[in-house]
């Protein structure tokens, strides 16, 4: 067995790599990254027999082509995602690999859902949003769905810590979703609402505690009511620690300081590393908490009774995400997911199995 795992080397796929390295250990596991100098010091690092490197630029077609050839699953770690996902997904459809991926922006799910009938064409299984938001969210959105008799709404949260991740990406993702509008599914309909509208206080497990939540763009309410029938409303709000770096953001939205994208890129080069610094210049009295975190609430009925499902799960940001994706691309390689096309977890991940493999990894899902 074959796994690539593209961006390998970066926060989010050296974790993709750790867990397929060790939990399937007669596999090939390979890291492809532009960088390798780091590809070197995280395979050394993870310290097991069965990792490779390959340097590549992602944006080289053939370069891509030529190392997927014999692969089994490609996974692409590989952001910001509103940026490749366009890039890498129709290559490795092409190449009539599986696919998965932990792509976190809504707009670029919606374009990746429309390669479904190519891949199905090509007979290619594309599990998209296979991390920790989206990815946990959805299947525990699945959980809940199932053991109702009928599903009202679904509402989803995430609070990401400044101290519990790094690199570009990460940042040009944040500033990405918390402006212009995001999705939302309200009444049975998608509609638009306002990024860092619909101010919530919501509950994660300790120790992050309450945290006022608001709407930001991601890939929940775009894909969950297909997959999910009859459900009424599906919501998204995230939110970031400490709390006063929302101001931060919020400043750089209303000053239209990340638009377009090459403001936004600038920016976040200039910030990638010094959040925690600069949070301190709004007021930021806290000290960040290493660790994020999600809560999954799933209303509806069950024998004609009102009956709500609540979880939550808080972690290091690089295992909620890398995590789910490795398991999801080893579910893949083992022909646990059946189905071709483009598809999100909530359409093909076995919920007990996949809380099951969380489990052994130390991801514990709580209730709430």
């Amino acid at each position: 067995m074959k796994f690539v795992v593209l961006g390998g080397a970066g926060d989010m796929g050296s974790e993709v790599v750790a867990d397929l390295a060790q939990f399937s250990p007669e596999s090939k596991v390979v890291i492809v990254d532009l960088r390798k100098d780091v590809a070197e010091k995280k395979a050394k690092s993870i310290g097991l027999p069965n990792i490779a490197i390959e340097q590549c630029d992602v944006n080289k077609r053939d370069d891509v082509l030529r190392i997927l050839k014999g692969t089994n699953v490609v996974v692409n770690c590989v952001g910001p995602f509103y940026k490749y996902e366009k890039v890498i997904l129709p290559l490795a459809i092409e190449a009539g690999v599986g696919y998965v991926d932990i792509c976190d922006d809504h707009d670029a799910t919606e374009r990746a859902l429309s390669y479904s009938d190519m891949a199905r064409s090509n007979n290619v299984t594309a599990l998209i949003g296979m991390g920790w938001t989206p990815g946990i969210t959805n299947v525990l959105a699945r959980y809940g769905a199932d053991k109702l008799d009928k599903v009202e709404s679904i509402n989803i949260y995430w609070v990401g810590s400044i101290a519990d991740s790094e690199g570009l990406a990460v940042t040009k993702h944040v500033f990405h979703v918390i402006q212009g509008t995001a999705p939302s599914y309200e009444d049975h309909q998608w509609i638009d609402v306002n990024a860092l509208s619909g101010n919530e206080d919501v509950k994660f497990p300790e120790p992050i505690g309450v945290q006022n939540a608001y709407y930001v763009g991601h890939p929940e309410p775009v894909t969950i009511p297909r997959y999910i029938k009859g459900v009424c409303n599906v919501t998204l709000k995230g939110t970031l620690l400490p709390k006063d770096i929302n101001k931060l953001g919020k400043f750089l939205v209303d000053t239209d300081a990340v638009s377009p994208e090459k403001k936004l890129h600038a920016v976040s080069e200039f910030l990638s590393g010094d959040l925690v610094v600069l949070s301190n210049i709004f007021g930021s009295k806290d000290k960040p908490l290493p660790v994020s975190g999600l809560r999954v609430n799933v209303h509806g009925t069950k024998s004609g009774k009102p009956k709500t499902y609540s979880w939550g799960a808080i972690d290091s940001m690089s295992r909620l995400t890398g995590i789910p994706a490795s398991i999801g691309a080893q579910m893949m390689a083992k022909g646990m997911i059946k189905q071709t096309g483009v598809i999100p977890a909530e359409a093909c991940i076995q919920p007990e199995h996949f809380i099951e493999e969380l489990k052994k990894r130390d991801i514990e899902i709580e209730e709430m």
